[in-house]
């Protein structure tokens, strides 16, 4: 019974640092308002506005690529049996899938 205890005990100590190890410890700092909270490139521009104009124009490029892969997942699923579906059509939805988290996450700025 005695390596029961030790082993709970462990555990017990370490389950606050399980918290850092899921994410928490990972998060990224925004910077404050006032002086340092923009960026000013050589061409005197803002960096923020650049790095959202670029995510911007990405964001587009990707929602058009996420369209076609939609409309292409809709015509293979007509064309397949009924009740059977191919590991490519199921392919398929994890790529839109993984596109539309892309978008979600710069959509976010996380």
């Amino acid at each position: 019974m005695e390596p029961i205890l030790r082993r709970s005990a462990l555990s017990l100590c370490l389950l606050p640092l399980s918290g850092l190890a899921q994410g928490h410890g990972g998060a990224k700092i925004r910077p404050r308002s006032g002086e340092d909270a923009d960026i000013q490139l050589p061409n005197g521009k803002s960096q923020m506005d650049e790095i959202l104009k670029a995510e911007r124009e990405q964001n587009i490029k990707d929602a058009a690529k996420l369209a076609d892969l939609a409309d292409e997942l809709k015509q293979t699923i007509e064309k397949e049996d009924r009740f059977v579906f191919s590991l490519n059509t199921v392919k398929m939805t994890e790529d839109i899938e993984k596109l539309a988290r892309k978008i979600r996450t710069r959509m976010r700025h996380e």
